[in-house]
């Protein structure tokens, strides 16, 4: 691949409970070098895959999980089938301390099937695990009810998660073996060749290019991609702070690997999910004649991507309805609406 220049924010010396809040506001990737450097798990993972692997079944409840089953020479590399129709690893339910063994055995056998296990839920299936090894998210000062951070675990062999993009702020903190990620800006989405809405790995839409022989005559656009993206290399112990909608390609580099990441988001419980919205305009707006279209583009431009101040600094605020500071009240009204039209 091209040469990749541009550099990533560092930060040295701040602890789990002491990551500067202006992380999140800067938009912009930032490496927490060493911040979760004394977890017990990071510390049992420097001596050996097997005392973090008996480390994570001690705090394992034994509930059942879903876990990736790779087919025999995919090297890790967790995708589409040949024609687009499945993908190229089984998902199976299973015991997670089972999997742990199976993933273990598999570590340094690149060409036999291989086994993964993706976003597991640590609160559900290990309890107990977050009084050894967490940090403080750095919330932004909202004054409205959010969720909380939504705590996932990643465990595998030498293994990749294909460049997507995530909805939700994401801190991601390197337990057991080196991490890379390859992040872009979302102003690069058009040049990544985005497959298919769904189906969908791990329930995003992923980049079809082949990040370690990329085909540039089939691509051309992600030279462009790689001349805005930022590559971070993660050593236990170190953590990357990724935005919301920055696409990211994460390389699991060693033979075992485990990495827990943080989920959030600082909007109001209210808004949902933004794919509701892209279903709903692929559905309504997308087929419109082109004159159309250009007009939506500039309505959405006032009513949500611009000042929205704007659309009501001419109404009083009993005109301002769905216009106006939105509300639990408001946003069931507008759902119960938006529902009523869909249905008829």
């Amino acid at each position: 691949m091209a040469e990749i220049k541009t550099e990533t924010r560092v930060i040295y010396d701040c602890s789990p409970d002491t990551i500067p809040a202006d992380i999140a506001g800067s938009c912009e990737p930032v490496v927490l070098k060493g911040v979760v450097k004394n977890w017990k798990a990071v510390s049992l993972a420097a001596q050996s895959p097997l005392a973090i692997v008996d480390y994570l079944k001690h705090w394992y409840n034994g509930k059942l999980s879903l876990i990736n089953r790779g087919h025999a020479g995919i090297k890790g590399r967790y995708f589409y089938s040949e024609d687009l129709k499945g993908f190229n690893y089984d998902t199976v339910k299973m015991r997670v301390d089972e999997a742990l063994d199976l993933i273990l055995d598999s570590a340094n056998q690149p060409d036999e099937p291989s086994y993964y296990i993706s976003s597991n839920s640590i609160d559900s299936h290990f309890p107990g695990f977050r009084s050894e090894n967490d940090l403080q998210v750095p919330r932004a000062e909202t004054g409205y009810p959010t969720y909380p951070p939504d705590v996932k675990i990643w465990i595998g062999t030498r293994s990749l998660a294909t460049c997507h993009y995530d909805a939700l702020d994401n801190i991601a903190c390197c337990v057991a073996g080196r991490r890379r990620f390859t992040l872009f800006p979302p102003s690069q989405f058009e040049n990544l060749y985005f497959g298919p809405l769904e189906p969908t790995p791990g329930g995003q839409a992923i980049s079809m290019v082949n990040f370690d022989s990329p085909d540039f005559n089939r691509f051309p656009r992600f030279r462009t991609a790689l001349a805005a993206a930022q590559v971070v290399e993660l050593e236990p112990g170190d953590a990357v702070y990724i935005p919301s909608m920055w696409m990211h390609h994460v390389e699991g580099l060693s033979p075992f690997n485990v990495l827990v990441n943080y989920w959030w988001n600082d909007a109001p419980i209210y808004t949902g999910s933004g794919m509701n919205v892209l279903y709903h305009a692929l559905l309504s707006l997308r087929d419109k004649p082109e004159h159309e279209k250009e007009g939506w583009k500039h309505l959405f431009d006032y009513y949500i991507f611009g000042d929205t101040s704007k659309p009501i600094e001419h109404l009083p605020e009993h005109a301002q309805g769905v216009l106006g500071v939105m509300d639990d009240m408001k946003s069931r009204q507008l759902r119960a609406m938006l529902i009523n039209k869909l249905n008829r």
